[in-house]
Order: C-alpha cells, then structure tokens, then sequence
C-alpha cells in the first residue's frame, strides 16, 4: 500500500502494513500490535519518506456526529469539514473560520488547527482518547490539552490515539477577528455567510482540495509563523502580540522578503505555490527528497536573511527538515 495514495501532498513510499478500522475497538486494537504504528487520518498534514513506513498503518475510518444543544461531538474519523458544515446548518457558531480545511476531526486537537482567527482550542471542551500506555480510554478536558500555538500534548505523542472530540458551541457568532476575512462580511454576518467567505478564500491560496488545481496538491502551510523576541522583527515586517511580550511574524513576508517568490522552483517537480508562499507543491512527479531539499533552501535563506528559524507545521514520517 503506497502512502502517496493517502496524503494530500501525493508523497510516500508503502506502509509494511495498513489496517483501516471503522470502529473504536478496532482502532484500539489496530494500535496494540508490537512495533512501530503510523496513525493515519486526512494525510493533510503528513510529509512521508519515498521509503515509506515499515510498521503499521493505521487508517482512521470511525464516523459519526452528536449534537446535544450546543455541544458537538465528531467521531475521530469524520472528515473536518463536513463536522463544520454539520455545526453551521444545525445554527451553532465557532467553527466556521475553519471551513474548508482538509484532514479529519481527530486530527485538530493535535496540532490546534486554526485559520482566520479561530482555532479549535477556543471551543473543544474534551478530547477522548486511548492512552496506549495505560490501555485504557481517558478523557481530557480543554485545561489539560497544552494546547499552544499549532500544538498540545497530543502533537508527537505516540501514546494518544483520539477516539472523538467535543465541542462547546454558541448560538452567535463571535466577532470576526481576521481583517482579510472582516473586509469580506457585513457586519453581524452568520455562521453560514462566514463560511461561504471563507471558502473562496482559501481557494484562492489553493487551500481547499481540488483534484484540478495541483497548486492544492500541497500539506497545507508548510511552516509555522515564528513567535519571537520584538528586537528581532525585522524593519517594516508586519507582526502581532503574541503571549509573554513576544511577536508573532507571518512566515509568508519572511520567505517572499528572502526572494522565495510564488512559483518558485525546487528539484525534480516540486516548488511553491502559485497562490501561497506558505505552501510547498508537488507537482505530480516529486519525491519527499525534492521537497524537503526544498524546505531546507527556504529555512536557511530566511535565516541567512533575517536570524529567524523556520520550523515545519506537517509532521514529518521517516524524514527531518
């Protein structure tokens, strides 16, 4: 089973084994093989060594969506999108921003999915989980999440298998917080106005899968905006607060100011987006090898540029940046 076939990047070698469980108990069952295990949800946000994965693969397939007022449960296996739209036409708000962004519900609380000014740590009220230490389910509530910029304790942690999590929504919109989006509603838009915004927004920046358009043959933003010290802003770049007196600069004006334009072309089929610098694409006949030779080149030229160290948003499976 070659692992290209599951991510959205189009990119890696085979699994030693793949198992795809549908259920709760056969997902926990799937994880108590010896050896190493690859849980595998969307593959929006994996970048797979060309060797593959020589353990086992798990595939997530459970589904389903509980709604009780405003709280919201989604199966890990649901696609991401299709739990926003499920909130948005049973009237809650909180999830809208976040529309259109590929890869499962499982998956959010890993990384802290966030776009447009929402993140999923503003409204998950518990993330259930199998702890494959202890071997038995366990439920964390928001507090003991870490939850932090793109991360919490689940990111990297091999221990955790998510089984679902659950949302506390509201029934109106907070208000937008994001200028590019605000420009784009009228004031006291709805959830379903929002997301309808939203959405040829980020088709614009090839952020919503489409199998015509192979600038969307990407893992989403390749690298996290840096949060650093104010002195190390550079002159004119734009920067927000970020926590603990630091500031938090757009990775995308680091890397065009470091002369990574739009299209830029890496090795052998891969390079930039035409449409987002954040975005590294495979442009049909790539290797894992090419991009990552390719992340590297942008890393070390914004930090020969600026002293700023780029770090990956995609988890990386037999590979380091």
């Amino acid at each position: 089973m070659e692992l290209a076939d599951y991510t959205t990047l189009a990119l890696g070698g085979p699994a030693g084994t793949f198992v795809s469980a549908a259920t709760d108990d056969e997902l926990m069952e799937a994880v108590s093989v010896p050896g190493p295990v690859l849980i595998l949800g969307g593959g929006s946000n994996l970048v797979v060594a060309d060797d593959g994965f020589p353990g086992t693969v798990v595939h997530v397939a459970t589904l389903g969506i509980r709604i009780d007022g405003t709280e919201v449960t989604a199966a890990a296996g649901e696609p991401w999108d299709a739990v926003v739209q499920h909130t948005i036409e049973a009237g809650l708000a909180g999830l809208e921003c976040l529309s259109g962004i590929p890869g499962l519900a499982g998956a959010t609380p890993i990384q802290n999915v966030g776009a447009y000014g929402q993140e999923v740590a503003d409204t998950i009220r518990t993330v259930r989980v199998y702890d494959r230490k202890t071997q038995k389910i366990t439920t964390y509530q928001n507090d003991l999440c870490c939850f932090a910029y793109r991360t919490s304790m689940f990111r990297g942690a091999e221990r955790y298998l998510i089984l679902d999590v659950t949302f506390d929504l509201s029934r109106e919109p907070a208000p937008i917080r994001y200028g590019e989006l605000a420009t784009r509603l009228p004031e006291g838009a709805s959830p379903r106005q929002i997301r309808e915004a939203v959405l040829p927004l980020r088709r614009s920046k090839g952020m919503v899968i489409d199998p015509a358009d192979p600038d969307t043959r990407n893992c989403g933003s390749f690298f996290t905006n840096p949060i650093v010290p104010p002195g190390l802003v550079p002159p004119g770049a734009p920067h927000f607060a970020a926590a603990d007196g630091l500031v938090k600069v757009p990775a995308a004006w680091l890397i065009e100011q470091a002369g990574f334009h739009r299209g830029y072309p890496g090795p052998d089929g891969v390079r930039i987006s035409s449409k987002h610098t954040l975005a590294l694409v495979n442009d049909g006949n790539g290797s894992t090898a090419a991009l990552l030779t390719l992340a590297r080149e942008i890393r070390d030229g914004v930090r020969s540029a600026f002293g700023i160290e780029l770090h990956p948003e995609p988890i990386l499976v037999g590979a380091t940046l």
